[in-house]
């Protein structure tokens, strides 16, 4: 029976770029057909349109939300801060996708105590919904980033304690799953540098990178619910998924998505909080890096909760963007769906 079937599935942040594409994929139904998927977040408008587009309607008036509790798509008001609506949501599911977060490196830069509330108080939040309470939660898997890996910037240390908290949660709810996700940039989410860039070049440039040097992991939206699911499936408890996903200069991504158009590429200075590389899994963590169905899984930090041995580290060094793997080539093909040909003027 495959893993998802007749569970009851609550997405926090389930209206951000990657909750909406896990919501799709679960209404899919390659992972089994859900008793329902909640989508849980405090953006009512995001909500909305997204009702309106499950229901394949342009508009409509408030019988939409009454109609909702007869769906196999339902949603609910609330923010992961708060821990009475975090406790009313799980309770009430059986596996949860926590995707909600503060997740602009610039934002929780300025703003860190609030990155804080939702990055780590979210997380903890969830835990003791299900520590303080009988329900029937089994799963939980958190989505992190690169940026959690030897952290730089406040996005990041928030990400590793969400890590932390989950992986900790372990101990004290035996009777809860707890994974994690870990990934890199996610091509055209919202806030990320491609749909940036592509704006830059209609407007005629110039494009603006930070740094000659600078790389990123890239993956599509697909690719980072595929880990997700390959953790659902695979993963034990306290492991952290990581998919093995290519790496680029953004200088290359660029000058690929401007094709040979005649556009200026300006070198801003590095941003607040930034890394020139982002790195997967450290140093520290390849030792504890098992290979499993084409990802890494890096094993729980407490050893009480490893499960598995790791005889020989997956990997010989640190998992670093550092390390391109993609040319010009390679990204036009990983980018074919963003490109587009040059306008030459009429002579």
């Amino acid at each position: 029976m495959q893993p998802l079937e007749g569970k009851r599935i609550l997405v926090t942040g389930g209206t951000g770029s990657l909750g909406q594409a896990l919501v799709r994929r679960l209404l899919s139904g390659e992972m089994g057909r859900p008793a329902r998927v909640t989508v849980f977040s405090r953006d009512e408008a995001k909500q909305h349109y997204m009702r309106l587009e499950y229901l394949q309607r342009r508009a409509a008036t408030d019988e939409v939300i009454y109609r909702n509790s007869q769906e196999l798509l339902t949603f609910r008001i609330g923010n992961v801060r708060d821990y009475s609506s975090v406790l009313r949501a799980v309770r009430e599911a059986d596996v949860v996708f926590h995707a909600a977060a503060l997740k602009q490196v610039p934002t929780c830069e300025y703003f860190p105590f609030e990155a804080v509330l939702t990055n780590v108080v979210g997380p903890q939040n969830v835990v003791r919904a299900i520590q303080e309470n009988a329900n029937s939660v089994e799963l939980v898997v958190g989505v992190s980033t690169d940026k959690a890996c030897k952290p730089v910037n406040v996005m990041g240390m928030t990400k590793a304690l969400q890590e932390r908290i989950f992986i900790e949660a372990n101990r004290d709810c035996p009777c809860t799953r707890f994974l994690c996700v870990r990934y890199g940039n996610v091509i055209a989410s919202r806030g990320s540098v491609i749909p940036l860039f592509l704006d830059q070049i209609r407007q005629g440039g110039p494009v603006t990178i930070t740094l000659k040097k600078m790389t990123r992991f890239l993956l599509s939206l697909d690719r980072a619910v595929d880990t997700i699911f390959a953790a659902v499936r695979t993963g034990l408890p306290g492991e952290t998924y990581v998919p093995q996903v290519p790496s680029a200069r953004m200088v290359d991504v660029a000058q690929v998505l401007i094709n040979g158009r005649d556009i200026p590429v300006v070198y801003t200075g590095i941003r607040p909080g930034e890394k020139v590389h982002e790195i997967m899994i450290s140093e520290e963590e390849r030792y504890r890096t098992i290979e499993r169905g084409g990802y890494y899984a890096i094993c729980p930090i407490l050893p009480e909760l490893r499960q598995v041995p790791v005889d020989r580290p997956a990997l010989p060094g640190e998992y670093s963007s550092a390390n391109v793997t993609l040319d010009h080539d390679g990204l036009r093909a990983l980018l074919a769906p963003y490109l587009t040909e040059p306008v030459h003027a009429a002579t």
